[in-house]
């Protein structure tokens, strides 16, 4: 990832390396589970008051009926409304929080792993890494880290 040069500006140290443990972890855990199954459902990991990382998950509702020859959908916007409310029940055991989740960008028409952080002192930082599965061969292939921008949603007022 290129350095943008701003989003650590005025982070605390201890914050950043939080985010950046949370938003690396985050990433090779979905592209794991892409590369395993072909597919993966929204996460979250947290830092814990005294440094270890957890997963957290949330179990999927009964997925949608499937239309022939298609697998049942599970509804991810509601697996992350499900997990950014236990996270928020909890907030006081963990320091920093991610929410991993695949995602559509329209623009570049392609599908993409999304983690966004952020920190109980109020940092954030969120990005997106663009994937593709290639037919013939059967490879993942993976484009570039790209910064993008986030809100709070586990420590808000």
């Amino acid at each position: 990832m290129s350095e943008q040069g701003s989003w650590r500006d005025g982070v605390n140290p201890q914050s950043a390396e939080d985010l950046e443990k949370l938003l690396g972890t985050g990433m090779g855990a979905a592209q794991e589970q892409l590369e395993r199954q072909g597919t993966f459902i929204p996460f979250a990991l947290v830092v814990e008051n005294d440094g270890e990382l957890r997963l957290v998950m949330v179990a999927p509702d009964e997925p949608e009926a499937a239309e022939e020859g298609n697998e049942a959908e599970f509804d991810a916007d509601v697996m992350i409304a499900d997990l950014v409310e236990l996270l928020r029940q909890n907030r006081e055991d963990f320091r920093a929080a991610a929410i991993v989740c695949d995602i559509t960008l329209t623009e570049e028409d392609s599908d993409a792993i999304h983690v966004a952080t952020e920190h109980q002192d109020g940092s954030t930082f969120a990005a997106v890494l663009p994937y593709a599965f290639n037919q013939p061969t059967g490879d993942w292939t993976f484009g570039s880290l790209m910064a993008d921008t986030n809100e709070p949603l586990v420590w808000t007022s």
